[in-house]
């Protein structure tokens, strides 16, 4: 918090996979967690237009224009991207996978074993 690094790693993590999260929290002027300073207000009204997009895809389109935005900045430089997978055995019923996220589909209230 104090900013006294020259060199420090900081993670994106959310809990929510939707880029209001993300960008409003990590990314936007004076959020508690932005803490590389970076503050482009022009760049916070695309976070707002977006955020109020009802098409998907142009939605989408959107935030990789302003990941792009914020990578050209220096403001979000990439260091990997993580990959992951879900894999289940065929009698395992009921289960739904996310299709956007590893981490929002760990309910298991219908799922059940089907000898």
């Amino acid at each position: 918090m104090r900013k006294d690094y020259i060199v420090g790693l900081n993670l994106g993590e959310n809990g929510l996979d939707d880029p209001d999260q993300t960008l409003y929290e990590n990314l936007a002027c004076g959020a508690e967690r932005n803490y590389t300073g970076y503050c482009n207000p022009d760049l916070e009204r695309e976070f707002d237009r977006q955020s109020m997009e009802a098409d998907l895809e142009k939605r989408k389109h959107l935030v990789w224009e302003i990941d792009r935005k914020l990578q050209e900045d220096g403001a979000r430089p990439m260091i990997y991207h993580n990959r992951a997978a879900t894999c289940w055995y065929p009698q395992v019923k009921g289960l739904t996978v996310m299709v956007n996220s590893i981490y929002n589909g760990s309910r298991y209230e219908d799922v059940w074993l089907d000898k």
